[in-house]
This record gives structure tokens, C-alpha cells and sequence, in this order.
């Protein structure tokens, strides 16, 4: 029973459990990932040559802080894009509404790479655009927006009609009534797939090498060629991809918490 009360969660879903088991069962967990990956790496015949890549160690830093300014100024513009073409296609201008949608499946529906090389070769090559690091953050903002659009759109349409109803009743405007109404019910609906959708932006940026940006995937790779360590090269890369990502994630659960409300 006492067992019990430490590894088994409460049936109640308003009860918790305090938080001294919380932290017991997760450092459990976490242990056991620890131990499956240390066999793993046991097992490897391999040796390790960290020395090598001490003296690369300012190109790692160089190269994680243009992924996290990049990462940065794609998230912004892409939720302002994504929220734009959201609204858009509810929009009673129709070639707005239909442009939006063209946009949309366009997007969603040829894969990134290729949208980067069209964009930086073709597109901003016609348009006069040098600066590779202004084509790779419009590139993903594009890219990232088209499925922040459609994030947008299932949490505004999650909004019952009799609400929009209830709120022209009282004489609410269309604008007071999605800042109001609908933009508050629909954040707790969209936290989840956005923090996935901010995750996967980041994590999509290492794609911007192939343009010639030194983000932090195309250093690795470089310190790669130069030292032969592929994994002392690539796991500080999964490091510090997990440091930019985590906290998003964390952040998404904490706001879900903070938005929870009963039905």
C-alpha cells in the first residue's frame, strides 16, 4: 500500500502527489534512461578524443548562438504570419481567404530543403536579396507559419458558435470578440501543437547549412572534418539543441497549467 502511494498516481485527477514522490519517480525514470544509454555507450568500441575539440570550442559557441538570434527572429515572425493567415482564411475577402490557403498547402506540402534553395537561389535572387541570414529567417518563418496558421485555426474554430453568438448579442465588435471570446479559450487548445511547432523550428534551422549559414549543425559538421570525432562532435550538438528546446517545452506545460480550467 505504501508502494503504492509512491509510484501510482492518484485516481482523482484533482488530487496530486506531493511532491517529494513527484521528484522520487522522476529521478527513478530518469535513471533508467541514464543506465540504458551508459550500456549502450559501454558496449561501443570506441575511443574518445575530447582533447581535440577544445581548441574548436568557440566556433561551437559562435555556432549556438546564430541558431538561438535565427531560431529567435523565425519564432516571432512566424506567429505573426501563422496568425495572420489563420484569421485570413475566415476572412469574407475571398482571394484573401483562398490565397491563404494556397499558401498554406504549398508550404506544408513540399519539404523544407527545397523551399530553402528555391528561396534563397530563385526568389531572393529576383527580389535582390544578398544577406543569406535575412533569406533563411524568412525561409523558416514561412515554412513554421503555414503550420502555426492551422495551430491558429483549429483553436479558433474549437470556440463554440453559440459563444461568437452570445458575444454579437452584447454588442461586441468582430475585433473584441476574438480578443476577448476566442483568443483566451483558444490558447489553452493551441499550447501543446505550438510548443511542438516552436521545438521543431528550431530544430529545423540546422537545415540552413545547406545555404552556407554557420548555425551550429554546420559548425559541428566542420569540427567534424577537421578532428574525425563524430560523436564527441555531434553530442554537444544534441546538448545544445536540448537547451534552446526543453525550456519551450517546460514553458508550454507551466502556461497549459495556468490556463487549465474545468468543463
Amino acid at each position: 500500500m505504501a508502494l503504492a502511494r509512491i509510484f501510482l498516481a492518484p485516481q482523482a485527477p484533482a488530487q496530486l502527489l506531493r511532491w517529494p514522490a513527484r521528484a522520487f519517480n522522476f529521478l527513478v525514470a530518469l535513471l533508467l534512461v541514464a543506465l540504458v544509454f551508459s550500456f549502450a555507450f559501454h558496449q561501443l568500441n570506441y575511443h574518445w578524443d575530447w582533447n581535440s575539440l577544445y581548441q574548436y570550442r568557440h566556433k561551437f559557441l559562435l555556432g549556438w548562438i546564430t541558431t538561438v538570434w535565427i531560431s529567435l527572429a523565425s519564432l516571432g515572425l512566424s506567429s505573426a504570419i501563422g496568425l495572420f493567415f489563420a484569421t485570413a482564411q475566415r476572412s469574407r475577402f475571398l482571394p484573401l481567404r483562398y490565397f491563404s490557403k494556397i499558401y498554406i498547402e504549398l508550404v506544408r506540402g513540399t519539404p523544407l530543403l527545397v523551399q530553402i534553395l528555391i528561396f534563397f537561389y530563385v526568389v531572393a535572387d529576383a527580389f535582390h536579396i544578398s544577406d543569406r541570414y535575412q533569406v533563411g529567417i524568412l525561409t523558416l518563418s514561412f515554412f513554421s507559419g503555414a503550420y502555426i496558421s492551422e495551430i491558429f485555426r483549429a483553436g479558433i474554430e474549437s470556440i463554440g458558435q453559440s459563444q461568437l453568438e452570445s458575444a454579437r448579442a452584447i454588442g461586441l465588435t468582430r475585433a473584441q470578440t476574438y480578443r476577448y471570446v476566442v483568443f483566451p479559450q483558444a490558447l489553452r487548445q493551441i499550447l501543446p501543437p505550438l510548443a511542438g511547432q516552436f521545438v521543431s523550428l528550431i530544430k529545423d534551422s540546422s537545415l540552413l547549412s545547406v545555404i552556407g549559414i554557420s548555425e551550429f549543425t554546420l559548425n559541428a559538421r566542420e569540427v567534424n572534418a577537421n578532428t574525425y570525432s563524430t560523436l564527441e562532435s555531434y553530442l554537444p550538438l544534441a546538448v545544445g539543441y536540448l537547451v534552446l528546446t526543453l525550456p519551450i517545452s517546460l514553458l508550454a506545460r507551466y502556461l497549459e497549467k495556468q490556463h487549465k480550467y474545468d468543463t
